[in-house]
């Protein structure tokens, strides 16, 4: 079976779609009103290649299945979009919740390791996530 979902996001100052992925769709977004900085890393053909583009009302977008991507608000004025998948249920997987906000939580020697930096690094991220959601 053949299906699609659809998502609408509204963007007040400073807003943003943090980094994320969707394991199971492909993405294509139009922006509505406004301007939005989308960006994603390609990371099946250019290693870890990062992308990105404003994008003012009635542009569209494509971000491939598995690639991460976000979108953040520039401009003056609210903006909004709306995305299709092509799959009822594309996932989604927010990179820093995933990474910092866990439950029970990501060793921080696990992540002082992978992220090069020093544990009080790491815990100080972990302090503004909330365990559990």
């Amino acid at each position: 079976m053949l299906a699609v979902s659809m998502n609408r996001v509204d963007f007040g100052p400073g807003g943003m779609n943090p980094p994320h992925i969707h394991p199971r769709a492909t993405e294509v977004g139009l922006v509505t009103r406004g301007e939005l900085l989308v960006g994603m890393i390609d990371s099946l053909q250019s290693r870890n290649r990062y992308y990105s583009k404003v994008l003012k009302a009635g542009d569209t977008f494509v971000i491939p299945r598995g690639l991460m991507h976000f979108q953040f608000k520039v401009g003056k004025e609210e903006a909004s979009m709306v995305m299709s998948f092509n799959s009822q249920n594309p996932g989604i997987v927010f990179v820093p919740l995933t990474m910092f906000g866990s439950s029970p939580p990501i060793p921080t020697p696990v992540l002082d390791k992978a992220l090069r930096v020093d544990a009080e690094v790491v815990d100080l991220i972990k302090s503004k996530f909330t365990y559990g959601y």
